[in-house]
């Protein structure tokens, strides 16, 4: 049975369905090495294409998801955020995850800190769920800073390695932060 599906916006952003005008500059931004840097691995225009596909299959399914992110004021597609159960198994699974990719031109003006935080407030408020975590490897300090801001906590003990990474390769090591609703709603009714 599909779910109604759930867009949003916050003060800049729209997050909505992927459309096919999204395909080309999701591939640009997955071919650049920088914005990869903690991803594996860099995709071809197809894998790129595919992964696209995937998310808009899922969104149509559940009615969430890796949302395609819109800069309103430009109509502009720069990145994606979203939540998502991960396929992989994982030593915290079941699980919803946060998680984030943006358009290098678009790094340090808050997008995925905005947008990050309306995704919390679908999964907290219109999903009802109890927790969501995010994770990244261990020398991703810009996602952990971003976990941070939208008031994770390191589950410091939580702390896996990937299985989706080989073994023995330097992003394997990955970082575990934790974020439920009781701590989400008492930190927005502290600074409303």
């Amino acid at each position: 049975m599909k779910m109604e599906l759930i867009e949003f916006e916050t003060p800049r952003l729209r997050l909505r369905q992927w459309r096919e005008s999204d395909l080309a500059p999701f591939a640009a931004m997955a071919a650049d090495p920088q914005v990869m840097e903690f991803l594996l691995p860099l995709p071809t225009r197809a894998d790129s294409d595919a992964m696209v596909e995937r998310g808009r299959a899922r969104i149509a399914e559940n009615g969430w998801g890796f949302w395609a992110v819109e800069h309103k004021a430009t109509g502009e597609f720069i990145g994606f955020t979203g939540l998502n159960a991960p396929v992989a198994t994982l030593p915290f699974s079941p699980c919803v995850e946060i998680g984030w990719r943006f358009a290098r031109h678009t790094w340090g003006q808050g997008f995925a800190t905005e947008a990050a935080r309306g995704a919390l407030q679908v999964g907290f408020d219109q999903l009802g769920l109890d927790e969501i975590v995010a994770f990244t490897a261990v020398g991703n300090l810009r996602s952990a800073a971003v976990m941070e801001r939208i008031g994770m906590h390191e589950d410091i003990a939580g702390a896996f390695d990937h299985p989706l990474v080989p073994e023995g390769h330097p992003l394997r090591r990955h970082r575990l932060y934790r974020l439920g609703r009781a701590a989400w709603t008492a930190a927005r009714g502290a600074s409303e």
